[in-house]
Parts: C-alpha cells; sequence; structure tokens
C-alpha cells in the first residue's frame, strides 16, 4: 500500500514495487510480444566448430525452402565486415581483438555467427538452418588460458599473440614490503567459468522506414544510447536517426542489453529486405552466444608481521577471454586486479591481470564482475594465513580493515587504464561486527568441524566492497502534464531492478508530490538528448540524482510561471501539494500553468564512485559421503549510504546471494579439449532452483551517507554476490578441518568435495 504522502516519506519507505501489478497480471510488453505487419524471422547459423578456416558456405537448398525469403553471409555485409568496438575502457591495442558481427574467413568459438535465415516464421527459418553446409577446415583449439599464451596457434595471426593486454594494480612498495616480512605465503586459486542467465533471453525488432530512412529497434537494454552510437556507425546513419525502445526486460544481470553481432544483423536486414525482421535468442543459444564471465587462475602472495599486519600482496592473474574483446569484457580483469586488496589496508600491492584469448564463448560482466573472483581469492587466503599464525580468522580481519578515520582511502592505481579511485565513506568494523553479531559467531563457534548427524559442521566469514555509480553522467528531464501529473524522463535503463518504483520516489519527494501522481519514462533513446544506461550499480545513484536536481529547478520555474499570473515575485509565490500556485491570498491550479511549457531538464556529472560495504557469513552442514553441501543460514550486512527503497533492496540483494550460491556450488561452463560446450543446455548446466536455499538474512544499514551525490546513496546491486564464493569456501574448509580440506577452486560441486576428502584421506593413510 503506497503511504500517505508527507515531506520525504517515500524515500527510505519499503514502497511496494509500482511496476509489479502490470507484470503479474500479464500485461508486460516484451520484445518477443512484439508483431509488425510484414514481419520476418531470423535465426542464427552458429559455427559448430571452435577453430577453424571457412572454405565455404553453400545456401542454395535453405533458399529454395519454402517461406525462406533470404540467406546472408559475410559478403552480403559488404566489402568489409564491420566489427564491434569496446564500449568500456578500449584502446588502439585492444581492437585486433574486437568481434565481426558474422564470421568471414575464419570462426574462432562455438558459437559465432556465419549466417543468417529470414523466413516468414521462426519455425521455417530454425528448418532452412538445417539445410545449410559450412565447410569448415578445423585448426587447433586453445581452451586453457593459462596456457594460450606460449604462441603455438593463434586466435589472431596478425597480432602475434593471445595475450591481448595486461593491467597492473600498483601501490607502494611491494619489493620491500616482502623484504621487511616476516611471514610468507603463496597459493594458486582458480574460479570457474559460469554466465548469467536471465528469465528472458535476448531478443532484437527493428524496423526500417524506406521513406523517412529512420531506423526504429524495440528491444533495447541496458546501455541503448550506446548502442544506438554502435550501430548507427556500423550501418552509416546519423545516431538521431535511430530509435532504441526499451521494452520490459526480464532480467539483466550485466549480460543482456550490451551489443552483440545480432544488434547489427538483424537492424541490416530489416533495412536491406525493407521488412521488419525480428529475432528471439533460444536457451541453448544463450549458453553458447551470450557473454560469460569469471574464468580465472590467480596466484598470490601474501607478506605480514607476525601479528597478522599486512605489509604487502602481489600476484599475477590469467583470465580467460574467450575468442573476442566484447564491448565490457576488459572490466573483470581490471577489477580482479584492483579490488584484490577489498576494504583492507594492504600499503604495498602488485597486481597483474592478463587477458589471455581462447576458442570459447567470448566473455563480459556479470554482477560483481572481477570483484567476485577477487573476494575469493583474497578471502580464502586470508582464512589458510590466520591459521598459519595462530590468529583467529575474525581477529585477523578486524586488524587489517581500512580504518574510518583514512577514508578517502585511495585503492590501488590501475595502468594502462590509470583507473584512479578512493572509497568514499564507510565504517568497516561496524559492518563487520554487526554480522558477527546476527550470524551468532560465537555461539556457533564449538559447532567448527564438528560431526553432527553425519554432516561436518562449519562458518565461514567475509568482508567486502561494492563499487558503483559510474559517471561521467546522466540526464533526466521532468514535464508538467495538462493534467497537473508529472512526467519523468530519464536516461537510465530499467533491467527488472524496481527502477520505476525508485525514481517515482525520489520525484515525488523531491517535488512533494504523492507518488500516484507521478509516471516515468526511461531508457529509451527518444526521452532523453542523452543517456549512459544501467551498469554498475549506477541507475539511482546518477539517474536519481539528476531527478533531485532537476526537481529543484522544476519547482523554480513553477513559482516562477504562477508568479506570473497572480502579479507578484517568485520569492512570494508558494507551491501548495503540487496543485496550485498562492501568493497574497490568490491562487492558479497547476494545469492551468502547465500550458506555459513547464519543463526542466539536468544533468548530474560526477566521476567519483561510491562504495557500498559489508560482511557476509555461513553455516553450512557438508555430507562427507556425497560431498553435498547444504547452507544452513546466510547473512548478509551491507551498508547501502542511504536505502532509497529497503523493500526492493532486499529482494534484490536476496536474488544476488542466490546467483552467487549458484557460481559457487552448482554452475559450470565446461569445455572439452575440442573447444565444445559439454554444459549447454539446462539439463547440464545446474542453476539453483527456488527451494535450494531458503535460509538467506539480510540486514541493510544507512551508517555513512555517500558524500559524492545529493542523494548519499551508494550502489548496491551487486554486493550480495561479490563475497559469497570466499564464505562459502571458507564454511566449508572450516566442516572440514578434521581432514585438512583447503578448497582452492570453484565450484565447490558435490563432486569436487567428494574428491577433495577422498585425496585427504588417502593422504592421510600414506
Amino acid at each position: 500500500m503506497t503511504p500517505m504522502h508527507v515531506l520525504n516519506s517515500y524515500v527510505g519507505s519499503p514502497v511496494e514495487r509500482i511496476e509489479d501489478l502490470r507484470l503479474l497480471r500479464g500485461k508486460g510488453q516484451f520484445v518477443d510480444d512484439l508483431t509488425r505487419e510484414g514481419l520476418l524471422h531470423a535465426a542464427i547459423l552458429r559455427s559448430n566448430v571452435a577453430h577453424g578456416r571457412i572454405l565455404s558456405i553453400e545456401t542454395r537448398d535453405a533458399l529454395d525452402l519454402p517461406g525462406v525469403h533470404a540467406v546472408l553471409t559475410a559478403p552480403d555485409f559488404g566489402p568489409s565486415v564491420p566489427v564491434i568496438p569496446l564500449r568500456l575502457m578500449p584502446m588502439p591495442s585492444l581492437e585486433p581483438f574486437a568481434q565481426p558481427v558474422i564470421a568471414s574467413d575464419k570462426v574462432r568459438y562455438v558459437g559465432e555467427p556465419v549466417a543468417v535465415v529470414l523466413a516468414e516464421s521462426a519455425a521455417i527459418a530454425e528448418d532452412a538452418l538445417e539445410l545449410i553446409y559450412a565447410e569448415i577446415e578445423p585448426l587447433p583449439a586453445i581452451v586453457d588460458g593459462t596456457k594460450a599464451g606460449d604462441g603455438q596457434v593463434l586466435l589472431v595471426e596478425s597480432s602475434g599473440t593471445n595475450e591481448a593486454a595486461q593491467y597492473s594494480a600498483l601501490l607502494g612498495d611491494v619489493e620491500r614490503a616482502f623484504q621487511e616480512a616476516e611471514y610468507v605465503r603463496r597459493e594458486k586459486f582458480r574460479v570457474h567459468r559460469h554466465t548469467a542467465l536471465p528469465m528472458e533471453p535476448r531478443g532484437i525488432l527493428a524496423e526500417w522506414d524506406q521513406e523517412s530512412e529512420r531506423l526504429v529497434v524495440w528491444g533495447a537494454a541496458k546501455v541503448p544510447f550506446a548502442n544506438r552510437r554502435i550501430l548507427a556507425q556500423q550501418m552509416g546513419l546519423a545516431e538521431e536517426d535511430i530509435d532504441m525502445i526499451e521494452n520490459d526486460v526480464g532480467g539483466g544481470f550485466g549480460v543482456r542489453g550490451e551489443f552483440y553481432p545480432e544488434d547489427f544483423l538483424v537492424p541490416f536486414a530489416a533495412r536491406l529486405t525493407g521488412r521488419p525482421v525480428k529475432w528471439i535468442e533460444d536457451r541453448r543459444e544463450h549458453l553458447i552466444a551470450t557473454n560469460h564471465a569469471r574464468e580465472v587462475d590467480c596466484e598470490v602472495e601474501i607478506a605480514c608481521r607476525k601479528d597478522g599486519t599486512i605489509l604487502g600482496l602481489r600476484g599475477s592473474a590469467f583470465v580467460d577471454m574467450g575468442a573476442y574483446l566484447r564491448t565490457n569484457g576488459v572490466i573483470g580483469p581490471r577489477n580482479v586486479a584492483q579490488f584484490l586488496v577489498g576494504p583492507y589496508l594492504i600499503p604495498n600491492v602488485a597486481v597483474t591481470a592478463s587477458l589471455m584469448m581462447t576458442n570459447k564463448t567470448p566473455v563480459g560482466t556479470y554482477r560483481g564482475p572481477g570483484r567476485y573472483e577477487a573476494d575469493f581469492f583474497r578471502e580464502r587466503l586470508f582464512d589458510m594465513v590466520a591459521r598459519d599464525l595462530g590468529i583467529d580468522r575474525v581477529e585477523f580481519r578486524r586488524r587489517n580493515l581500512v580504518p574510518e578515520d583514512m577514508i578517502p582511502y585511495a585503492l590501488p592505481t590501475v595502468t594502462p587504464v590509470e583507473g584512479r579511485t578512493q572509497f568514499d565513506s564507510g565504517d568497516y568494523q561496524a559492518t563487520l561486527a554487526r554480522c558477527l553479531e546476527e550470524i551468532g559467531w560465537d555461539e556457533k563457534a564449538a559447532l567448527q568441524g564438528r560431526l553432527i548427524d553425519g554432516r561436518y559442521h562449519g562458518l565461514g566469514i567475509g568482508c567486502f566492497v561494492e563499487g558503483g555509480g559510474t559517471g561521467p553522467r546522466e540526464t533526466a528531464r521532468l514535464v508538467v502534464e495538462a493534467d497537473g501529473t508529472l512526467s519523468v524522463f530519464v536516461g537510465t535503463s530499467a533491467v527488472g531492478q524496481g527502477l520505476e518504483t525508485a525514481c517515482a520516489q525520489i520525484a515525488a519527494d523531491a517535488l512533494e508530490v504523492p507518488m500516484e501522481r507521478v509516471r516515468i519514462y526511461h531508457g529509451s533513446t527518444t526521452y532523453v538528448r542523452e543517456g549512459f544506461g544501467s551498469f554498475h550499480s549506477r541507475a539511482v545513484v546518477m539517474g536519481g540524482s539528476a531527478i533531485q536536481l532537476a526537481a529543484e529547478a522544476l519547482k523554480e520555474k513553477v513559482r516562477e510561471a504562477g508568479a506570473r499570473h497572480l502579479g507578484c515575485s517568485p520569492d512570494e509565490a508558494r507551491i501548495v501539494d503540487w496543485t496550485a500556485v498562492t501568493a497574497g491570498g490568490k491562487s492558479v491550479e497547476l494545469a492551468e500553468l502547465a500550458a506555459e511549457d513547464l519543463t526542466a531538464e539536468h544533468t548530474f556529472a560526477n566521476t567519483k564512485h561510491t562504495y557500498s560495504y559489508g560482511a557476509h557469513a555461513a553455516h553450512v552442514a557438508v555430507d562427507p559421503k556425497t560431498g553435498a553441501v547444504e547452507v544452513l543460514d546466510y547473512l548478509a550486512v551491507e551498508d547501502v549510504g542511504r536505502a532509497i527503497n529497503p523493500l526492493t533492496l532486499h529482494g534484490q540483494t536476496i536474488g544476488a546471494i542466490v546467483q552467487g550460491l549458484g557460481g559457487t556450488l552448482l554452475e559450470h561452463l565446461i569445455y572439452d579439449e575440442n573447444g565444445q560446450l559439454l554444459t549447454g543446455s539446462l539439463a547440464d548446466y545446474m542453476m539453483p532452483t527456488a527451494s535450494d536455499y531458503p535460509n538467506i538474512r539480510v540486514v541493510t544499514l544507512q551508517l555513512r551517507p555517500s558524500p559524492v551525490n545529493p542523494l548519499g546513496a551508494k550502489g548496491a546491486g551487486e554486493g550480495g554476490i561479490i563475497p559469497v564464493g570466499g564464505v562459502i569456501a571458507n564454511a566449508v574448509a572450516a566442516a572440514l578441518a578434521p581432514f585438512d580440506v583447503q578448497p582452492r577452486e570453484l565450484p565447490l560441486s558435490p563432486p569436487r568435495v567428494w574428491a577433495m576428502l577422498k585425496t585427504a584421506r588417502e593422504g592421510a593413510i600414506v
């Protein structure tokens, strides 16, 4: 139920999502719900060879199938096949590894597009794929990122290397720190390849108007303005000649909404044929074609004093990037390097992350990119170090957390992109203390390693930071409509996170108007002149701040318009309940003033990130006979600065934790030695279900608002997933302490846990 309106009553209140009623009644409009007269359906023929040279593609039989309109291969796209540029952190040296929209001479992963069928129905288009014969000469496939650097096989011959780049995160004098250290430990860890699976796969509908020479693309998500810019360059159009329309989206999680080959192929086909074209991804396509994530091998070394004070951290990570560098693929490796330190005071750091090209599906960002992996490496290492030094693992973390009086605190600088950032505000000790209290750490300490009813019990703990609020700016436009209601247009996008609700809360409070009188329009390129979308937990921080600033400007315009009607100065005019302007006993209705084009637009610009932070803890039970890990209790504590809507935030955090548990315990994209994906369906790629993890608790704190935006908010969409791998691995290690089992690799699936126990037992016997 919507609360009665009083000043500042919406922001901070658990308002139910205004999107949900429409969606629950089946009145949502997803891209596959759309149709157009004369619609053609597209299907993509994808390579079944991981690495090979295209000798020929025979399409005659497919073209002869009734209902097939066209079959397009690389030559149909002109003398030069367009490539997809990096959206984030581009560098000239990375350009050779960019993905062409369709393979022309060589294929580099199973799933790469080699032909496009256009037909009168999706079924006919799929049938036609079976009639295309692509002759591909196989080449040796690279499937191990740690061995890709030997140069025996090159994905891009002209580059002369399979190492696309190397990022370095540097702080202080790490060599001196290790020379002065009283204790040093080196370990190797690995996080496996997995990915996000939104409920709704990707989809596009494109329509070309020959008369106006305008292109409309439905199904835009996440970053429609950036994708419009890429598409305009590829098709030789002005940006303003393309409209990207955002429909309802069944989840994003970083993978949906980036620019993929289909984002060019479908609009190109629409312009070529003069007919609307639609393509909807199926689940197998999603698993082999949409961005993968997470696959990192890391060797890390720590230097400490005997009292547990950390002096330095150094290491090297090898990130399996797949066959091409996609739009946002470099963010994960960069974050692995910079955020290996987490929320801890580590004065000397030298970490490298190498981007290794292999014959697998390209990678991109997945919720908490790079941070999930880095947290697993670091928090696992910390438990090992604490045991070596004879220090309680909680105390080890307490001693090394960045103290509040040192914040703002600078993180290591990343080169060659020169990524500089600093924590904005925080009390890291407070969230750790609250986490220990809520999980009942002291009371449950006696359970560590105990065998109870045939299962070993253990607790795990981990601290984290969550970056958010990426700039450089975001725009909001507010309009008073003829009926006195308020329309709010924002450049951020909705990917299922409750954007409409949060934006309406912010606008309603800023203008002191009931939420029922606010309408939110988001994402589409038709609404504002510029937008940057929703990623890196930025939608509220950037878009919400733009709304706040635009609201102040709009109130001033309303007072000025009212003053003109009432014959007084703007200082004398007062807005009453967002229905009228009064002064000197006279009033004028807001609806009457709307005729004066009461509009305000404002851009919030900021290059400083926000940093939510917190601690997670877990209690698990491990069955030594099967290796199965049951999560008995999982607790997340996070300080988000200022929570716009605790209810939607609670849901986001639980969802993120479940994704983290799925990635830690179940999900695994497995390739064979020939680059064939062995887990290409949901029969093989194991996903968590609603009943798998019922015991998740979330505590949201608002201790330290962010000083870098007017709302004081911090991004909070990813904190639920970041620490999960390390926390669960630490809990499993604690449970299996009697066997000295030390997990160094994910996932902790039953077969892997069972194998670790078997190895430990055999070692004890020997």
